[in-house]
């Protein structure tokens, strides 16, 4: 099932019609299979198929079925058959929160973003939308979703959508008893593919990879909830040891533990207040009870990497990988990103700074077989995880790290990675691809989804109600 993409247009008339462009009619003349319904999101109704009365390669939908399919404009749409169903689209909606009552900014701040990656419906073939819980009418299967059109943002109301990915903005909305009820009934109800669930906890990606040969190799040495010992025990081993939370994400609360060779002290490099603060300790015991006054709960004990340097800064990698248009993992973007002077991490709000692989390809000795090896370890661990979790994951963004010997570490896997690298001036067609990737990927869930429907004798009397 081979998906044909052309511009939609509504016609004016009322004949429950929908015009295909004349090769593909004379498709259904051979085949003597005409198709009798046309779906949109999870609306279905009745339609007749003819061919466009200007010869055009475009479809044309007649008015009555545009306003009850619910069209929101015209646009490039795939198109896929199956039995006696067209369906149209996909009707892509991206799940979210924090909605405001201001019209130019109707999700705050992260109104950008959003207008930013809708904008990839026009290069890819879809109509995109955001929403919310709120957004939804359950009693008529629909919802008024946030469209970015050429005017700005507009409110729409559509069918329910026919994929659904999720950019809820952090663990607390996601844990919401609405917003797991949201997810539960679209996926189960409507059987509506979902992408993305959920946030990764460092812990649980650990334990996916630990007994994997070919993935664990590139796992630091870590303990969750780690005691006095481990943590002891990991500085002797490696003179450095990072304690993040296990939840945690943009860098906050990590805190890296120092012991220089022959010497008793115990150093703790943290960021606190908007400062990198560095503090001495006589042991380790007063360190932990100073810094972690309420223990080391959820937290993991972390080995740490003497990485590659640049200006005598450590650098790490954030490696973007996304699943493309045959549900394929890709890699979409590399960066490096290079520790701000005294700081834990290599965040730019720790004052990190961003660089491309190739400016600083020489200066630290990158050649291309460890730049390969970058792009094959990501794609290696992307599969791995993917291949161990539940649901359908089409994005994920590893902090990797590169040691003196060129070995490969993977610190974090991302669900819901930041997009600070793209703000670089040459990463802006990495930025424009990795928006696309996750349109493309909704079109082959949309595919998958469609050939899972059952095979229809009628589809009058299966889909219409």
């Amino acid at each position: 099932m081979n998906p044909i993409t052309l511009p939609l247009k509504k016609a004016k008339n009322l004949s429950k019609t929908f015009f295909v462009p004349v090769e593909l009619f004379k498709d259904y003349v051979e085949r003597v299979q005409f198709p009798k319904a046309i779906s949109f999101g999870t609306k279905t109704v009745r339609c007749e198929v003819a061919p466009h009365p200007d010869k055009k390669n475009e479809y044309l939908l007649s008015s009555d079925l545009w306003d009850e399919l619910m069209i929101p404009q015209e646009s490039m749409i795939h198109l896929f058959q199956k039995d006696e169903t067209i369906y149209i689209g996909p009707l892509v909606g991206i799940f979210t929160a924090g909605f405001t009552q201001f019209h130019l900014r109707p999700i705050g701040e992260r109104s950008l973003f959003f207008a930013k990656l809708l904008s990839a419906e026009k290069k890819v073939g879809a109509f995109y939308f955001v929403f919310g819980a709120h957004q939804i009418d359950w009693e008529s299967g629909t919802v008024k979703g946030y469209f970015y059109t050429k005017d700005g943002w507009k409110q729409i109301r559509v069918p329910l959508p026919s994929v659904v990915y999720d950019r809820l903005p952090n663990r607390k909305v996601e844990s919401l008893e609405i917003s797991k009820q949201v997810k539960d009934r679209l996926q189960k109800e409507y059987d509506i593919p979902w992408f993305n669930p959920g946030f990764f906890n460092k812990w649980d990606i650990h334990q996916l990879l630990i007994d994997d040969e070919t993935a664990s190799k590139h796992l630091p040495e870590t303990y969750f909830q780690p005691t006095s010992s481990d943590v002891q025990k990991l500085l002797e081993k490696y003179k450095q040891v990072y304690i993040k939370p296990a939840n945690g994400s943009l860098g906050l609360g990590i805190q890296q533990l120092i012991q220089k060779k022959e010497e008793p002290l115990v150093y703790c490099r943290f960021r606190s207040n908007e400062e990198n603060r560095l503090r001495r300790y006589s042991s380790l015991k007063r360190l932990i009870r100073q810094q972690f006054p309420y223990g080391l709960n959820e937290m993991i004990a972390q080995q740490g990497i003497n990485l590659l340097k640049w200006n005598n800064n450590p650098i790490d990698f954030r490696i973007h990988t996304n699943k493309n248009e045959y549900g394929e993992w890709c890699v979409s973007a590399v960066a490096a990103k290079i520790a701000g002077s005294g700081s834990v991490t290599t965040h730019v709000k720790s004052g990190g700074e961003i660089k491309t692989v190739n400016e600083i390809l020489h200066d630290i000795g990158i050649n291309s077989a460890l730049d390969k090896k970058l792009h094959a370890t990501a794609l290696l661990l992307s599969e791995k995880i993917d291949k161990k979790m539940s649901g359908f994951i089409g994005e994920i963004g590893f902090d990797i790290g590169v040691d003196q010997n060129e070995h490969v570490w993977m610190f974090e896997a991302n669900s819901k990675p930041g997009r600070t690298i793209f703000s670089h001036p040459k990463l802006k067609s990495d930025d424009l691809n990795s928006r696309r990737l996750p349109l493309h990927y909704a079109v082959y869930l949309f595919k998958k989804s469609i050939e899972k429907q059952p095979e229809l004798v009628n589809a009058n009397e299966h889909f219409l109600r």
